[in-house]
């Protein structure tokens, strides 16, 4: 069993000013450093470390929600675990400490901004929520890639395979921004009549998130985000990039309705892989989590 805590020297996200002992937290960042599969671009093991440094330039202000969200958020930031940046993991351990960390947390009452990482890593967090209890949820994942191949290089635990594996698990899913598929993941979308949203509606369609919204069966939902489902005109930083994605306002106002409407019971934020001499795509990404952390505390009044 690779160790929980492997790595203590990452920045905490938002810096040390805004952080809170972990007993007082409401929301905790967990980062996830893991990197096995990726298959073109690589680097987004050192996503979570990127995005926490780059958190520390965001003002404490949003003018959206009119609030210093990190104060009512009371953030603490969990040490990195299955960290490929200083050992070997086996994908099997990576989804065994994920389950066993997030399983925790859930058990303390804290809501979970998971940081990767590759994509992979969302099996073991949607595990650890299945396990605490036999109320439904519906995983929303806003990515380019279907990521429902069965299995892909060999390997059913790849980057590409984590929506099947939760398909596999039973857990209701929907797709937002998918606009890159192979006729494996074509043809299980049309068996299994599966939620998408693809971009190319998005681009044209002006009532989509209605009728997103209206595709969750469930009270509940999990969501998660690989960063390569926003435009790489604002996230060039990830390691599969794709043409026609989000950008900030649709996505922004996706999510914000999804809390609305529905108890967000956790998210991650995964695959930023950070470019050489530029900042601008961990700097989107970590105020993409402060916006989760925003949009939850209004939700839940903090």
């Amino acid at each position: 069993m690779v160790q929980t805590l492997i790595n203590t020297t990452d920045l905490p996200f938002h810096g040390s000013a805004t952080q809170v002992p972990y007993e007082a937290s409401r929301a905790v960042i967990l980062p996830i450093p893991y990197e096995a599969t990726t298959t073109y671009r690589k680097g987004c093991e050192n996503g979570p470390a990127a995005l926490l440094e780059a958190s520390e330039q965001l003002e404490y202000y949003d003018d959206e929600l009119d609030q210093e969200i990190c104060w009512g958020a009371q953030i603490y930031t969990h040490p990195a675990i299955a960290d490929t940046r200083a050992q070997s993991v086996s994908s099997e351990e990576m989804l065994q400490v994920t389950s066993d960390t997030v399983s925790k947390l859930i058990q303390d009452g804290k809501f979970v901004i998971a940081l990767g990482g590759e994509h992979s890593i969302t099996s073991g967090i949607v595990q650890a929520y299945q396990q605490a209890s036999s109320e439904p949820f519906t995983v929303i994942q806003i990515d380019a890639h279907g990521d429902l191949r069965h299995e892909y290089e060999g390997s059913i635990h790849n980057h590409a395979c984590v929506m099947r594996r939760l398909v596999s698990m039973g857990v209701p899913t929907l797709q937002i921004g998918i606009r890159s598929v192979c006729k494996e993941e074509a043809d299980l979308i049309k068996e299994k009549q599966l939620s998408v949203i693809w971009a190319r509606e998005i681009a044209v369609e002006p009532n989509w998130i209605e009728r997103a919204i209206a595709a969750i069966s469930t009270k509940r939902v999990f969501i998660t985000i690989d960063l390569d489902g926003i435009d790489p005109s604002l996230i060039p930083g990830v390691g599969t990039p794709e043409p026609g994605g989000l950008n900030w306002y649709a996505l922004t106002a996706f999510l914000g309705r999804v809390f609305e409407n529905h108890q967000v019971i956790g998210c991650d934020v995964m695959e930023l892989a950070p470019l050489v001499d530029s900042v601008v795509s961990q700097f989107t990404a970590a105020k993409l989590v402060y916006k989760l952390m925003g949009y939850q505390g209004l939700a839940q009044g903090w």
